[in-house]
Parts: C-alpha cells; structure tokens; sequence
C-alpha cells in the first residue's frame, strides 16, 4: 500500500506524462499472465511508448487538465495506460496486433488530438503508415521534384542538339 507522499508522486509524474503524451490509451489487462505482459512491455518501450498500471482514482486525480480527462467513463476494472510523447501510430499497432493474438487484451479507449477514441478508431489509426515510413515517403517525393524538373531542362539542349546532328548529317549526305 503506497504511503500518501508516494501517491502525490506518482499522480505528478503521471499527470506530467499524460500532458505531454500525443496519445493516451487505456487498456484491461485483466487474464494476461506476467510474461505476456512483460513481452507487451518491452514491445511497446521499444516503439518509445510505456505500459503502466494504475489506480483508476489516482489515474483520474492525474489525468485533470489533460486529453485524458476525456475518457473518465473508461475508468473502471482493471486499467493500464499506455503513453506515448513520439508517435502516436506505433502504440496503436501494437496493441492491436497484440490483441489480435491474445483476445483477454482489450483496448478501452484512447485519447488523441483533443478527442476520445473508440476502439474500432483506434484499429484505424493503427492502419495508417508509421512515421518512418510517412518521412520516407517525403523524402523520396523532395527528391523526386528536383530530378524530374533537371530531367525536363536537359531535354530542351538535348532535343537542339539532336535536330542539329540531323542537320549534320542531311548536309554530309548531301
């Protein structure tokens, strides 16, 4: 049982992370055993997002002035909250792949941009192109410009140059 200074710290740093979180996901963890949890851990700290479980009365002291102060009603059973301040589509993916191949995960709800996410919105979000990819696709797109805006001036004194051979070659034919 936490003393109440260790309460008034971890409803701080916890309503620091949901204020700086792009998203907030709650999920109910209750079935899962420790090593699928652990390994949903890892996975998530490896998309730079964390898993924590807390109490729904500290998590709702915390979440005051917050996006997550939206999903209140979420608030109940067994509740972690998944954070990320990086890449909001990352942790979306994961849980729902994760959910995918254990069916006791489920996905309550999610606060991201200012509004509450349902579940079926979140498997949405997890369909759209992570960041990595969405920056790869910008710079092949920066790069493709500028080569075919080259391309199109080379062929302008490479069309002269031709009909000038044509020429060249009429006139020695002649």
């Amino acid at each position: 049982m936490l003393k109440l200074s260790q309460k008034k710290d971890l409803v701080a740093r916890l309503a620091t992370q949901l204020s700086e979180a792009q998203i907030t996901i709650l999920i109910d963890y209750k079935g899962l055993d420790v090593q699928t949890i652990t390994r949903l851990r890892y996975e998530l700290r490896q998309a730079g997002a964390s898993m924590e479980v807390v109490k729904n009365t500290l998590l709702n002291l915390a979440s005051q002035n917050t996006d997550a102060a939206l999903m209140t009603d979420f608030y109940k059973g067994p509740t972690a909250v998944v954070t990320s301040a990086t890449d909001p589509v990352a942790p979306s993916k994961i849980l729902v792949d994760f959910a995918k191949d254990n069916e006791k995960l489920e996905i309550k709800a999610a606060a991201f941009g200012g509004k509450c996410l349902e579940p079926e919105e979140i498997k949405a979000l997890a369909k759209m192109p992570s960041k990595e990819e969405l920056l790869g696709k910008l710079v092949y797109t920066l790069n493709a410009v500028p080569t075919s805006f080259v391309n199109v001036l080379a062929g302008v004194p490479r069309g002269l140059l031709n009909v000038l051979n044509g020429l060249k070659d009429q006139k020695d034919a002649a």
